[in-house]
């Protein structure tokens, strides 16, 4: 059967949780024979993207890659040939009948925590594409329900919970020494706590990591979700001093594994999630973890 994947959300994001996801899905889906694999695609700075090589025979013509990608995200892709199943990988659909439309649905944060002009524009997509498909993926339970809870119309045996896996990269280290870690921190093994991914969004509750490093007097090291800005800077140096954390912005798997087997545990206090990634991560490294116990979490 014929399958076109398309790569929107790496001209979206240089990382993230989707990222993951759909990186990890390209992987396996290489390697399954029962489809015709066909991808829709164009240039990106996507450090994930990085880590997949992809042939160059299954790129489809990407009539909307003149398009900035703010104006892409909303470009649907009608004009591919054949017939078979067409999965985004963030909300958009192709109105080619010949074409099964399937949309993986992550979390409904915009419909919680944005407001305004964002947060139409996103939710007018997203519900546009959820009603277009004929089955819509929700990456955990509690997705599922808010799907529900905002779509009541949709029905409920067309919507498949298939949870987040993990990359195959994360493993407890057998052989753990404090040299692994001298080009990312200079902390001791054991000896800081780790917060992964955005810290921007206020429900990501990234306040409290910084209050719980500073009561315990603990080193925090803070991977993924980009580089500092200066009033993030400042605040950083005026709650715990200069040598007391670490900004590792942008990180390959398999040094986001080593931190994951040094640190004393993954901090994720989120107030909300429609999966989280990292705490499967950490898990699967050996790391311990504390988060919030809401949504999917």
């Amino acid at each position: 059967m014929d399958l076109v994947l398309d790569n929107i959300i790496f001209s979206l994001q240089k990382a993230g949780g989707i990222s993951v996801m759909w990186v990890e899905l390209l992987k396996r889906i290489l390697k399954d024979p029962d489809f015709n694999l066909n991808i829709i695609e164009n240039k990106t700075n996507n450090i994930l993207r990085e880590e997949i090589e992809l042939p160059g025979n299954l790129f489809l013509n990407n009539f909307t890659e003149k398009y900035p990608a703010a104006i892409q995200r909303y470009l649907n892709p009608n004009k591919i040939e054949g017939k078979g199943i067409f999965h985004s990988s963030y909300y958009r659909i192709t109105n080619n009948r010949n074409y099964i439309n399937i949309t993986t649905v992550h979390d409904f944060t915009y419909e919680y925590f944005r407001t305004g002009l964002p947060k139409f524009i996103h939710t007018y997509q997203k519900g546009k594409a959820i009603n277009a498909s004929k089955r819509v993926i929700c990456v955990s339970e509690s997705t599922k329900n808010d799907l529900l809870k905002f779509y009541p119309k949709y029905l409920e045996s067309q919507i498949s919970v298939i949870n987040n896996g993990v990359s195959k990269e994360y493993t407890p280290l057998l052989n753990k020494c404090q040299s692994q870690l001298e080009h990312l921190v200079s902390f001791d093994s054991g000896g800081f706590i780790l917060y992964v991914g955005d810290r921007k969004t206020p429900y990501k509750n990234f306040d409290l990591v910084i209050e719980v490093a500073k009561k315990l007097k603990s080193p925090l090291v803070i991977a993924g979700g980009g580089s500092s800005a200066k009033n993030e800077m400042q605040y950083l140096l005026s709650q715990l001093g200069s040598n007391n954390f670490t900004i590792v912005p942008d990180i390959s798997n398999t040094d986001l594994n080593i931190l994951y087997n040094h640190a004393f545990c993954l901090v994720y206090p989120s107030l909300f999630e429609g999966f989280g990634i990292p705490i499967i991560e950490a898990q699967k490294a050996g790391c311990p973890v504390i988060c919030s116990n809401n949504s999917s979490l």
